[in-house]
């Protein structure tokens, strides 16, 4: 009797025939840890299951949105009771200003709102406003930082094209690629020399304030500060992109762990529960340059969407109850810790960043501070360490080059049972 090819295989193979790399995002493919994706037919708590049936501990999360878990009973209530009334109106609703209302509660720098579709959109219009409302041209990113796919943003990009290896994209007009100025995460000596040169042209600096996109990098004592110094003094704006920070590393995200002001802040992720969704603010003064009230447009047919806002809404609701932050940190803490004793048993080069629920890991003996020392991480390792991992029943980003998620939904149990994993992992891989 013939072996029947297993489900996710079967639907890859069918999936290339008729979209780009058989896929609707890069990464997916899996092909930089030389695998065939799974392909998912539901998900629970801590696990997911492929459509052959097999179980996964999961540590992608969607991508980070997940921080309650897959299916959390008040969540898909929510989205239930929110659908059970109509998917979408085209115009504004009570969920949305409530949700508004959470956010902007919850962020420090964020006296106004303006909801979205995904994070892409999110950063694609706070560039826009922030042009506009500068008056200036250039914009200023970090190598490896990922943006979204604007093409502003994918000049030395972080995520999918670092994966990929990638340095930028074709299609993107070399007259729009010269307006994107990038340089070295954690290098102010850099942001202090190129502001002397252009800084009246120099309408925002760009930054993930925990780079997630070149795996997890934290930025240097000093450096955040110095962005906002400098900024400040060169009234440029500066955009802090928390599309992955936001309500992981902190109830108030990034801005609110380091004690810091962006001009703008950019959302994602968790304030939308799993559903599509992203959001962009800042200071009233600079949003009311946005359309009707101002001369900068930016619309969207299915922003502030009646689902994504009642599953986000009650995503921040549950994060909002007593020790939840607290209970991510523990597990959190005891997991990577976890992690970097099995490494040190065995010597291995292994590099372990973490703040919060969020973190990564580098096959590396080079400490990671920038997107250079994270590429001299090996790849190689990192796909051979996935294989023997997702053999073993754990999930993780298909990409040496993205972060890992803890989410509520994770038991201790979890935890351990993925260590062991690890330690089976790391015996086979010598």
């Amino acid at each position: 009797m013939a072996n029947r090819i297993p489900t996710s295989e079967n639907l890859f193979n069918r999936a290339r025939q008729i979209m780009p790399g058989g896929v609707n995002s890069p990464v997916r493919a899996a092909r930089a840890v030389g695998a065939v994706p799974l392909f998912i037919s539901r998900a629970a708590g801590s696990r997911i299951y492929d459509a052959d049936g097999n179980a996964y501990l999961d540590y992608v999360g969607s991508w980070g949105p997940l921080i309650l878990g897959h299916a959390h009973p008040r969540v898909v209530e929510a989205i239930r009771e929110s659908a059970g009334r109509g998917t979408s109106y085209g115009a504004p609703t009570a969920i949305e200003v409530e949700l508004a209302e959470a956010i902007v509660s919850r962020m420090p720098a964020m006296e106004q709102v303006r909801l979205v579709n995904s994070g892409t959109e999110a950063t694609m219009s706070a560039l826009r406003l922030a042009r506009g409302y500068t008056g200036r041209p250039l914009l200023v990113k970090f190598d490896g930082c990922y943006h979204g796919h604007g093409d502003s943003f994918l000049v030395k990009a972080g995520s999918g094209l670092a994966t990929l290896g990638i340095p930028g994209s074709p299609g993107v007009p070399q007259e729009i690629a010269t307006l994107t100025l990038s340089l070295p995460y954690n290098d102010l000596e850099a942001v202090h020399d190129l502001f002397r040169d252009q800084g009246p042209r120099i309408a925002a600096v760009i930054v993930e304030p925990i780079a997630g996109n070149m795996g997890v990098v934290l930025p240097q004592p000093g450096f955040l500060a110095g962005l906002r110094e400098i900024t400040a003094r060169h009234q440029a704006l500066l955009i802090f992109d928390e599309v992955i920070t936001g309500f992981r590393v902190a109830p108030g995200g990034a801005q609110e762990l380091y004690g810091l002001q962006p001009d703008l802040t950019c959302l994602g992720k968790i304030i939308g529960g799993g559903l599509p969704v992203g959001a962009y603010g800042g200071k009233k003064e600079i949003m009311a340059h946005i359309a009707p009230e101002g001369p900068v447009y930016q619309a969207g047919t299915l922003s502030g969407n009646p689902l994504a806002a009642a599953a986000g809404l009650t995503t921040l609701q549950v994060l909002g109850e007593p020790g939840v932050y607290e209970t991510l940190e523990e597990l959190s803490a005891y997991f990577f810790a976890g992690l970097r004793d099995l490494a040190r048993a065995r010597r291995l080069p292994f590099q372990v960043t973490r703040v919060g629920s969020l973190g990564s890991i580098f096959f590396s003996d080079t400490e990671v501070r920038d997107f250079a020392s994270g590429q001299k991480a090996s790849a190689e390792t990192y796909a051979r360490f996935y294989r023997a991992m997702r053999e073993r029943g754990v999930y993780l980003a298909p990409s040496a080059f993205e972060a890992l998620f803890i989410s509520l939904a994770h038991t201790r149990q979890d935890l351990e049972k993925t260590l062991e994993a690890v330690e089976e992992s790391f015996r086979e891989m010598g």
